[in-house]
């Protein structure tokens, strides 16, 4: 077995620094597993993408280890999110104040503009 190179046992220290990071925290170790899990196939001559991800890393360990951060999440998109559902009102009546369909909010909290004006 050859010896790990130099940028590799920065990323296994990197992994072991956020494990212990995120000991006391809810969902960080799973986060982090899950993480590098998802990378973990990249091929070892894409240095600048791994280079890249260990600086990111480097910068959520920062995150860990200030008192700031007391657990950790993640957005995740559920199947069938991206549908909306489907009206089965009559064409041409509108639906009922409780019953309408609301765009999400924008990152200011302001509804967004429908497309056809302001």
């Amino acid at each position: 077995m050859s010896r790990h190179s130099r940028l590799q046992r920065q990323v296994l220290s990197l992994y072991r620094e956020l494990l212990r990071a995120g000991r006391g925290k809810p969902g960080a170790e799973a986060r982090v597993r899950a993480e590098f899990r998802q990378h973990a196939g990249l091929p070892r001559s894409d240095v600048l993408r791994i280079e890249y991800l260990y600086r990111r890393g480097k910068r959520q360990l920062q995150l860990l280890r200030s008192g700031h951060a007391v657990a950790t999440g993640a957005f995740v998109r559920l199947r069938g999110a991206t549908e909306e559902p489907r009206c089965t009102e009559a064409p041409g009546t509108s639906p009922k104040d409780g019953d309408r369909l609301r765009s999400p909010p924008d990152s200011m909290g302001l509804p967004e503009t429908p497309p056809e004006g302001r």
